[in-house]
């Protein structure tokens, strides 16, 4: 599998905005995808990152780095979000690599630690991430916050 940033590969930013509004966006939130993904094409700020996974031609996963991941911890910075591995392509290692890749990605970034929030319990510990808390998103759900250092 190739993990392409679309910064360094806008061409396939139009084929990634889809496959990543189709996997996290809802019929509000399409807009705040799109623009965020093409803005951070040409931006002069580190971040954000978007990145997608290919293998044979196909976007298998995506992840990016971003500055807040709408959670009321906006002390903390960077996180990774959007990580999702298609079912089809699962038990290969994809969510591995892409998680490793950011953590490197953020680390030549200068940044030493990366945090994510999620529900998910025992798959980010895998990945030396260490759950240190809860934050609040803005719709009023709960999520635990996790740092990698």
């Amino acid at each position: 599998m190739k993990i392409i940033s679309l910064r360094e590969q806008p061409e396939y930013s139009q084929q990634a905005i889809r496959y990543i509004q189709d996997k996290w966006a809802s019929e509000e939130s399409m807009a705040l995808y799109d623009d965020c993904i093409q803005s951070s094409l040409t931006s002069t700020s580190p971040l954000p990152q978007w990145y997608i996974g290919i293998e044979h031609s196909k976007i298998v996963g995506c992840v990016g780095l971003i500055t807040n991941d709408f959670i009321s911890r906006m002390d903390l910075w960077p996180w990774l979000c959007a990580l999702f591995v298609e079912e089809s392509e699962s038990n290969k290692g994809i969510g591995k690599l892409l998680i490793e890749f950011v953590i490197k990605d953020a680390n030549k970034l200068g940044y030493k630690q990366l945090y994510l929030c999620t529900d998910h319990i025992g798959y980010y510990e895998k990945y030396n991430f260490t759950y240190i808390g809860d934050g609040y998103h803005p719709w009023g759900e709960q999520s635990r916050i996790y740092k990698f250092e």
